[in-house]
């Protein structure tokens, strides 16, 4: 879904306006031509904090993480995606 696009300027003169449009879609905020926030509903804020992932690196494992990640094998199922593995 494209956002609506509106001038700080605009924003401030009609917060009210936008923060009920954020409702059912995004909003973004120009600065000099370039968009600098979005404003969504705090539903959409919630399903998108749902979706964040924590990256983790290998000096983060133990030894006894990275030996099971080692020893482990994907079930039989997976198999049937291995035409998009890049040979």
């Amino acid at each position: 879904m494209d956002a609506l696009k509106v001038s700080a300027a605009e924003f401030q003169r009609n917060i009210g306006r936008y923060q009920d449009l954020a409702l059912t879609q995004p909003v973004a905020v120009t600065r000099n031509g370039r968009e600098r926030t979005v404003l969504i509903s705090t539903e959409e804020y919630a399903r998108l904090k749902r979706r964040d992932r924590e990256v983790l690196g290998l000096d983060d494992f133990t030894e006894d993480d990275l030996a099971a990640l080692k020893a482990s094998r994907p079930p039989a199922e997976a198999a049937a995606f291995n035409h998009e593995l890049k040979r």
